[in-house]
């Protein structure tokens, strides 16, 4: 006998007011827009409609039927075991830095080809410019250390006329540099996002992969496959997310008349206090700590700029009206 029937809320209430995926998932439409998707479809232990989160296979159809449906894509794919990540989290995170320029611009949204977004690690998947594009009609510029996710995001960008045009994608030469040898001093970019490596070391990243698949699950295991794929250099770097944002606000002060807005997701708080020492080391102008909630995880981004308010005044001026 199936259990009594779990009863939803209708709206996911800790995602962006504007995220397209606040509704619970129908599945009705969604197959109807991604056929593929139909034979993924399960029912849970509630008798309602759903997929298998852990069969990575089924979570990255998931996420073609999300893009094509609420981003108008023609078709999106991602090599094997390359980062999956769910849409709702990387959608809320474009919404709220878009808020920040919003409200930098006294309070008038800048959408349009004219606003320039940066995506450090954009990754095979190109989630960001994609929202970013569709949603506000920015420009992009992602960059990656991988040639394999390069590609596969041009890829992306060719079969959608959306994208296509709009976002450029440079291979990022040193695995030690996230501006250099990407971004010029001469170029304007509005405002950076970048999701870092979580995990300090593969192993890390491997327990976790497996605590998740478990929890999703409800069976423990041994050996996994990640639910939402990823490589190395997606999931882990030497020091954790803590090094990768000391080292990326350091490298940032060096661009910091090209570029407004500085951001990046910090997912755990004990780097706060860290992040924020170095912005204060780095003589930041401004810090803003933005929260996100996504389920039962809250996360947050860190947004800093090294404009005074008088060079703000004039960017406003000169790129924003």
């Amino acid at each position: 006998m199936l259990p009594d029937k779990k009863e939803h809320a209708k709206i996911k209430s800790r995602l962006h007011p504007r995220n397209k995926n606040r509704e619970r998932y129908n599945f009705k439409e969604l197959i109807e827009t991604c056929p593929d998707l139909e034979s993924f479809v399960v029912l849970n232990k509630y008798d309602d409609q759903s997929i298998d989160f852990a069969d990575p296979k089924a979570v990255k159809i998931l996420n073609k039927a999300l893009l094509m449906h609420y981003y108008g894509l023609s078709d999106w794919d991602i090599p094997e075991n390359y980062l999956c990540p769910p849409i709702p989290g990387r959608a809320d995170y474009i919404h709220h830095i878009a808020d920040l320029l919003c409200s930098s611009n006294y309070g008038v949204m800048p959408e349009g080809d004219k606003i320039t977004c940066m995506d450090i690690g954009v990754g095979a998947n190109c989630i960001y410019p994609i929202v970013g594009r569709i949603e506000y009609g920015w420009s992009f510029i992602g960059t990656d250390i991988d040639p394999i996710a390069i590609a596969s995001a041009n890829k992306i960008i060719e079969l959608n006329p959306s994208l296509k045009g709009h976002v450029e994608c440079r291979l990022q030469p040193s695995s030690k540099d996230y501006f250099y040898g990407v971004f010029t001093r001469e170029e304007r970019v509005d405002m950076t996002v970048c999701n870092p490596p979580f995990h300090a070391s593969a192993e890390d990243a491997h327990t976790a992969s497996k605590r998740k698949v478990t929890n999703l699950s409800g069976k423990k295991v041994q050996a996994v496959k990640l639910n939402f794929g990823g490589q190395n250099n997606e999931l882990w770097c030497e020091g954790g997310e803590g090094r990768f944002l000391k080292t990326m606000i350091s490298e940032s002060k060096k661009f910091g008349k090209s570029c407004f807005w500085f951001s990046s997701l910090v997912s755990k708080q004990s780097n706060l206090k860290l992040v924020d020492k170095t912005l204060k080391a780095m003589g930041a102008e401004k810090v803003e700590v933005i929260p996100m909630g996504q389920g039962n995880k809250t996360s947050r981004i860190v947004a800093w700029t090294f404009l005074t308010t008088e060079e703000q005044k004039e960017w406003r001026e000169t790129r924003w009206k």
